[in-house]
């Protein structure tokens, strides 16, 4: 299994109910979100008043990491979680497919959509697992490891109740809060684009650009 970011957030949001994500549109801007987290975090992404700046495009030996460092330079980060965000979902679940975590069975027709098994439940049921552990538990904040904690922030912005439910929302909201500010760390306007992410869904839903 890959541990990349994104990787982690497309299981975390993998819904056996629906053959795929619990909502396709919204784990396109998850899945955006936490690749430019992961690439941040390898020191690739910086902010430079408030732009992307790029640090190295030295290939990181991940092809959904790379494309998106490859074009990530000038532009904002609520701009990059956008940008092309089908195709990087696309992406994940075919890196995914390879690495035997997924099956994938392409749609029949234009218009359908892709059906998506996971070959092994124990895998998103561990994570889920690790994020609730990060949730739930009652070490400071600082303590959780950086990819939980982002895991944590991402689930609870983008409503993936199967993680985060409504309740736990509103309990844990001051932890939920404090995972999400330890992205501030990397970049300001990382965290930013984070806790935007509400908003951006509701947009999207609307017929937002940027496929």
């Amino acid at each position: 299994m890959t541990d990349d970011l994104p990787s982690l957030v497309y299981l975390l949001a993998y819904d056996d109910s629906t053959q795929g994500p619990y909502d396709r549109a919204r784990t396109e801007l998850l899945v955006r979100a936490a690749t430019l987290i992961d690439l941040a975090s390898r020191g690739r992404l910086k902010e430079d008043g408030g732009t992307v700046t790029v640090t190295s495009t030295e290939p990181t030996g991940d092809p959904v990491l790379d494309a998106v460092l490859c074009d990530a330079a000038g532009r904002g980060w609520k701009q990059l979680v956008r940008r092309r965000r089908r195709r990087t979902l696309t992406e994940v679940e075919d890196r995914l497919a390879g690495a035997g975590v997924l099956t994938v069975k392409e749609p029949r027709t234009r218009f359908g959509s892709r059906r998506v098994t996971v070959t092994d439940h124990a895998v998103p049921d561990a994570l889920r697992a690790r994020v609730s552990t990060a949730l739930h538990g009652e070490g400071a904040v600082r303590e959780i490891p950086a990819a939980d904690a982002a895991l944590l922030a991402l689930a609870a912005a983008g409503g993936v109740r199967s993680v985060v439910s409504r309740q736990d929302q509103k309990t844990f909201r001051t932890r939920i809060d404090a995972c999400t500010e330890r992205l501030g760390a990397l970049a300001p306007g990382l965290e930013k684009a984070v806790r935007a992410l509400p908003t951006t869904m509701i947009a999207a839903q609307g017929g937002m650009g940027g496929s």
